[in-house]
């Protein structure tokens, strides 16, 4: 396992199972860092990009890293198109994939009209949120509940666009998740539903404590869309069920590895990135048996959401689920270190917020 990642503070840099480690160096040229990468390695290795500007970056280069990479040869333009929220929005109403109105918004008066028509509380999302600087510390997704919150958000003037959605009304069992690896027929090679039973921030976040459990409406949208789209590779799309419409609507899109893709195994070690490296280097994959029920756990987020939650309020009980979980994102018992490494940053962090809030 080679690995390009922000340096040695990054916690899976202290994986025995990264073999080389490469920094992204100021103003790496896409083709040329990857060469590099790949002379490096000696052979054709599989590619898995983590991230939407990796996913996009890796298609539309395809051409000239297929040579030195196996690639499964996504269509150039593709991952763009669905990793930017905008164009996801006109993608939904071509195919006739339900998804809750969208408006982009550039101006205060966008806002106060999308405000009328859809209602409060509205989701904000960047659209492209690659773009977004690390530095600005914004969330790619969040809960307005007052128009000058979206106002605000305006003002920061990147050069990414601002979404507003409208809210679907949600409960402890409205949020979904699907992750698949899809061939050169765009058939599913491996695929699974889950759901999101805890999320960070609260109703607009990330995974933390997700259940893979079987969900045909949702693996119905998710192989008519791959199938319409002629998708290929790793996908991972999240969904929100709208009870009083009895309706799954696609929220999300991103056309990459998944950060819960652990969670979907068939108990004998087949998972997604292990069915992409047999598909690509010709390998047989054998017929998944998938465990319904498994859990996914990310310790450093989950404790959050966990104690607010009116069932779990004692750590006794969040840590009863962490013992339980099936899968935790980053404790291994054979793989110790990112996890000390992971729980230093946290730790650190938490002081430096304290700190920060005694100012």
């Amino acid at each position: 396992m080679h690995g390009i990642i922000e340096g040695r503070h990054a916690p899976v840099s202290r994986s025995k199972y990264l073999s080389r480690m490469y920094t992204w160096p100021p103003g790496g040229e896409v083709v040329e860092t990857l060469t590099a990468v790949a002379k490096r390695i000696g052979r054709r290795a599989v590619l898995v990009a983590m991230d939407d500007a990796g996913a996009i970056a890796v298609a539309e280069h395809a051409a000239e890293l297929s040579h030195c990479f196996l690639l499964p040869g996504q269509a150039p333009g593709l991952p763009r198109r669905l990793a930017d929220k905008a164009a996801l929005s006109s993608l939904c109403t071509s195919l006739g994939v339900a998804q809750p109105e969208t408006r982009v918004v550039t101006c205060p008066d966008d806002i106060a009209a999308a405000v009328a028509d859809l209602g409060l509380p509205l989701v904000a999302k960047w659209a492209q949120p690659w773009r977004l600087p690390r530095q600005a510390g914004l969330r790619t997704t969040s809960l307005i509940h007052r128009p000058e919150q979206a106002d605000g958000l305006l003002g920061h003037g990147f050069d990414c666009d601002l979404l507003l959605q409208r809210f679907v009304p949600g409960g402890p069992t409205s949020d979904w998740f699907f992750h698949g690896y899809y061939d050169e027929d765009s058939s599913c090679l491996f695929g699974g539903t889950g759901r999101k039973e805890r999320a960070y921030p609260p109703g607009a976040g990330l995974t933390t404590y997700g259940r893979a459990l079987p969900n045909p409406a949702i693996e119905d949208v998710a192989h008519g869309m791959a199938a319409a789209l002629g998708y290929r590779g790793v996908l991972d799309m999240d969904f929100r069920y709208d009870a009083a419409e009895d309706v799954y609507y696609l929220v999300d899109f991103n056309p990459r590895l998944g950060a819960q893709f652990r969670l979907f195994g068939d108990g004998r070690g087949l998972d997604l990135v292990r069915t992409m490296h047999l598909h690509l280097s010709g390998e047989h994959i054998p017929p998944a048996r998938f465990v319904h029920g498994r859990t996914f756990l990310v310790e450093n987020y989950d404790i959050y959401p966990a104690f607010r939650a009116g069932r779990e309020r004692t750590c006794t009980a969040w840590l009863r689920a962490v013992r339980e979980a099936d899968e935790l994102a980053w404790l291994s018992a054979d793989d110790f270190w990112p996890f000390v490494a992971m729980a230093r940053q946290s730790i650190k962090r938490g002081f430096t917020r304290l700190a920060q809030g005694r100012k």
